[in-house]
């Protein structure tokens, strides 16, 4: 698996546990709002004016963080308002840390 920015991905092996849904963002113009589900597999559904642009990046980097943190099952929705690379990750990352307890990854 490849990191959004086309280095190898580093995984935990699934040490994490997404146990409520959470969000993370908005909708305005250049952000995203990211939601997060629990599941027992990796599912990701793009939205939004921008979810056409640029969709294997997006699932790449949904796939590096999941992966950073050990989570091995989440349903992820991005509504995609143009956000740039730098939002897409902290709103990821804020989602999947509230979904999982609070916990930094």
């Amino acid at each position: 698996m490849m990191a959004g920015d086309g280095s190898p991905a580093v995984c935990l092996g699934g040490v994490l546990e997404l146990i409520v849904e959470s969000r993370a963002g908005t909708l305005e113009s250049s952000d995203c709002l990211v939601c997060v589900y629990p599941s027992d597999r990796v599912e990701v559904r793009l939205k939004g004016v921008c979810a056409r642009m640029y969709p294997e990046r997006t699932r790449a980097l949904v796939e590096e963080g999941l992966c950073r943190m050990g989570i091995t099952g989440a349903l992820v929705e991005i509504q995609d308002q143009g956000a740039i690379l730098p939002t897409l990750r902290a709103r990821l990352k804020t989602a999947l840390s509230r979904a999982v307890g609070g916990v930094e990854g």
